[in-house]
């Protein structure tokens, strides 16, 4: 198989449619006299078999993240592929394809990208699937979601390649802005953008561009047409399935997504990987480089995860049962259809009155239910049932903080409003397993059930 584009820049957040779409250390190998200031630290761990990637706000564990050594067709969203069309589906509205590995994946008829012309007699939206496209057929598409349990890895036409100030959209008239840019910034880009933007391709601008000049948004966005010509000329070669475009490593993309003056570390324990997260924040964003640390195994005391008390946190993480500060207590449950959360007061008895106490109980649940779901990376469907308050007040009180505390998480979610027997239900976006399904195995005998049936009943 022909080797596939390597990846070098960060992915897309959202935008906004313009015209279109722990104490300071001596580290060997990253000395610093004293630790920057920021409010997160990330602790990257490396085994035979994964990577683990934990990130810290101060010394509490916010997310943890697990990159297995096997995962050529498990981790393998933001790839892009060449692949072909093994079947269409008209009445679930959707397409099996094949993309070169075990499990074919899923493109549904929303995420198909065709030319209007070349259907004709339908509106834009009376469009069939089996009028876009055709069993045989290649395809180039991009992984948006892992496969994940029995379901297959989903796919989307709408190719899109990052870059550190901006994103690419081939073959699109897409223009965009991130919506985290103040309106100021938004304007100058605006300005800006005519000049940048590719003859033939659409074009996002990241956060990462804020404070930028023209000539350094020109030349990433250069790059990344050159990269895209490049993946064009690979996929000429061949219309056999086949990876023809790879997404940076786990650590790499994690610090791509997220590195910025809010950090005040990358501590990483392998040699091999702190050379290549080095060099590549060097490449993109030097004055930060200096905040990746190497962190000698074999001459520290402890273990990195020890000293971080990574590996305490994450016991903690994946017990059934979470206790407030006050008292109280949440009982999170998993299943197949939805996630169910429950809160109690647990030895939260108040000082007032019962209902000031049931407020003051859920108001942290609130906070520590946002915190959790991050930290689990739990996605799908979730109910939250929340002790029940009498007054509207209250409740409103309690769904704007749970919703507050949301607004840090950067996975989408939706929330919707307290109903009357006190259940919250909301959504958020599933990309990866979540953590308790990436650092276990389901057990063999009751094949996850929890229980053993007895025999010679």
């Amino acid at each position: 198989m022909d080797a596939p584009v390597e990846a070098s820049a960060p992915e897309a957040g959202s935008f906004d449619s313009v015209g279109g779409r722990a104490k300071s250390r001596r580290r060997r190998g990253g000395e610093r006299r004293t630790r920057a200031q920021g409010r997160y630290l990330m602790c990257v761990h490396t085994t035979k078999e994964a990577t683990h990637v934990a990130t810290l706000e101060g010394r509490t564990m916010v997310e943890y993240v697990v990159a297995k050594a096997a995962d050529e067709t498990l981790q393998i969203d933001g790839n892009i592929y060449v692949g072909r069309i093994q079947n269409v589906l008209p009445g679930m509205e959707l397409a099996f394809i094949d993309i070169g590995i075990p499990k074919n994946a899923v493109l549904y008829r929303g995420d198909i990208s065709f030319d209007n012309e070349d259907v004709e007699g339908v509106g834009q939206n009376d469009k069939r699937i089996e009028q876009m496209i055709k069993s045989g057929q290649t395809i180039i598409c991009q992984v948006t979601k892992n496969a994940i349990g029995a379901k297959g890895a989903r796919l989307t036409q709408e190719v899109s390649i990052p870059g550190r100030f901006a994103v690419l959209v081939p073959n699109s008239s897409t223009i965009g802005i991130s919506k985290r840019l103040p309106d100021g910034e938004r304007r100058r880009l605006r300005k800006i953008i005519d000049d940048v933007k590719p003859e033939r391709h659409g074009i996002i601008i990241r956060t990462a561009a804020e404070g930028v000049t023209a000539e350094d948004l020109a030349r990433d966005v250069t790059s990344l047409s050159e990269k895209w010509a490049a993946i064009e000329a690979e996929v000429a070669k061949s219309n056999q399935p086949r990876l023809v475009y790879r997404d940076l490593d786990l650590a790499v993309r994690v610090l791509r997504e997220e590195l910025n003056d809010d950090y005040r570390g990358v501590i990483i324990d392998d040699k091999d990987l702190y050379e290549k997260v080095r060099e590549y924040v060097l490449a993109v964003n030097p004055e930060l480089a200096d905040r990746i640390e190497y962190y000698d195994r074999a001459t520290e005391e402890l273990p990195l995860f020890e000293r971080y008390f990574v590996h305490e946190q994450l016991h903690r993480a994946l017990d059934r049962k979470v206790f407030l500060p006050s008292g109280g207590s949440l009982i999170i449950e998993r299943t197949e259809a939805l996630t169910v959360i429950d809160v109690n007061t647990g030895k939260n008895v108040g000082t007032t009155n019962l209902e000031e106490t049931v407020f003051r109980n859920n108001l942290e649940a609130a906070e520590e239910v946002a915190r959790q779901l991050r930290l689990r990376d739990i996605g799908g469907i979730i109910v939250i049932d929340f002790i029940d308050m009498e007054p509207k007040v209250n409740r409103e009180a309690v769904a704007s903080a749970l919703r507050q505390a949301l607004s840090r998480d950067k996975t989408r979610t939706q929330v919707f409003d307290i109903s009357e027997l006190g259940l919250v239900e909301m959504t958020r976006k599933r990309v990866n397993e979540g953590l308790l399904e990436s650092v276990s195995n389901v057990c063999t005998v009751c094949d996850g059930r929890g229980f053993v049936v007895a025999t010679g009943l």
